[in-house]
C-alpha cells in the first residue's frame, strides 16, 4: 500500500518505514499538514496516518484530506491519548496511540488493506447478483454499503455486515458440477431469508456470499450477538450439510465500518453438525 505519514516528527515516520517497507508498503513522510492536502490533489495513497497536534480538534484536518484526493483514503488518527471513538467521530476510520507498538501498527495496516479490497469488490459491477427472494442486488448494496461509510465520515455512525459464504463452492463445482455448487448456495439463501430478521438487509454479494447490513446497533453488543447466533442457527441446520460428496463449509465474519476489522470469524462444518 501506499502511505502517507502526516506528523511533525520524524521519528514516527522512520519506524513506520523501518516496520512497513520491508513488508511492500511505500511509505511518505509530509510534516506540514497543507502540504500534505496539496500533495493528495496530485498524489495517491491508499492509507494516511496523521497526528493532527497541536490542533485542538483534527475534524478541519481530516475532511480536508479526504475532500482532496478522488479516492477514499484509510485515515488514521495518532496521538498520545485518543479513542477509536474519538477518531471515527472526526472522520477517521481508526486510531493508533503514540508511541506505536508494531503489533498494533500491524494489525491496523491490515484493518485498512481489508476495507480497501471489501470497497473494491462491493463496487466491482462486472457482475451483478439481481434482487429476489427478499434478497437485494449486490448494486443496491453496494449504494447502502458507501452511504454506510459517508455516515460515518459525516456522523461517526459505525455499521457492521454480516458476511455468510460456502468458502469451498469451488471445490464442490470442480468436483461435482454447478448444479451441485449453486443448489447447496440456494438452500443457504432460502434459510437466511427465513432466519433474518425482517428489519436486516440482506444481499447477494457473491456467487457464494451473502451479506447482511447492521445499521445503527441499539447496544454495543448486537453486532457480536447477530453473528454468533447466524453461526449457531447454520451450525443447526442440518439440511445444508446432508448430502453426498463434499459438505459445504460455511464462514460467517462480522466486519465493523469504517475500521475495517473482523470482529468475529465462525468456520462451520459437517463435523460442527453432527457434535450439535
Amino acid at each position: 500500500m501506499r502511505i502517507l505519514v502526516v506528523d511533525r516528527e520524524d521519528i514516527t515516520a522512520q519506524m513506520m518505514t523501518s516496520r512497513l517497507e520491508p513488508l511492500g508498503h511505500k511509505i511518505t513522510h509530509e510534516p506540514v499538514k497543507n502540504n500534505a492536502i496539496e500533495r493528495l490533489e496530485s498524489e495517491d495513497y491508499e492509507m494516511i496516518f496523521i497526528d493532527p497536534a497541536p490542533l485542538t480538534s483534527a475534524r478541519p484536518t481530516i475532511l480536508s484530506l479526504r475532500r482532496a484526493t478522488g479516492r477514499y483514503p484509510y485515515i488514521v488518527q495518532m496521538g498520545s491519548d485518543i479513542t477509536q471513538i474519538e477518531a471515527i467521530q472526526s472522520g477517521a476510520n481508526n486510531c493508533i496511540l503514540k508511541p506505536i507498538d508494531n503489533e498494533i501498527l500491524d494489525t491496523t495496516v491490515n484493518s485498512a488493506r481489508n476495507l480497501t479490497a471489501l470497497i473494491k469488490r462491493i463496487g466491482d459491477d462486472s457482475e451483478d447478483f439481481p434482487s429476489a427472494g427478499g434478497i437485494i442486488a449486490k448494486s443496491a448494496f453496494n449504494q447502502l454499503f458507501l452511504s454506510a461509510i459517508d455516515r460515518a465520515d459525516r456522523y461517526g455512525e459505525r455499521t457492521f455486515i454480516v458476511f455468510i459464504s460456502i468458502t469451498n463452492y469451488q471445490a464442490i463445482y470442480e468436483a461435482e458440477g454447478p448444479y451441485a455448487a449453486d443448489y447447496s448456495v440456494a438452500k443457504l439463501s432460502k434459510y437466511l431469508v427465513r432466519l433474518r430478521r425482517q428489519s436486516d438487509i440482506i444481499a447477494q454479494t457473491e456467487s457464494f456470499e451473502y451479506a447482511l447490513l447492521l445499521q445503527r446497533p441499539l447496544y454495543e453488543t448486537e453486532p457480536t450477538e447477530a453473528a454468533n447466533r447466524f453461526a449457531e442457527a447454520i451450525a443447526n441446520f442440518e439440511d445444508l450439510f446432508a448430502k453426498d460428496g463434499i459438505a459445504p463449509e460455511v464462514s460467517v465474519r462480522l466486519v465493523d465500518l469504517p475500521v475495517g476489522s473482523r470482529i468475529v470469524e465462525h468456520t462451520i462444518t459437517k463435523e460442527h453438525v453432527k457434535s450439535a
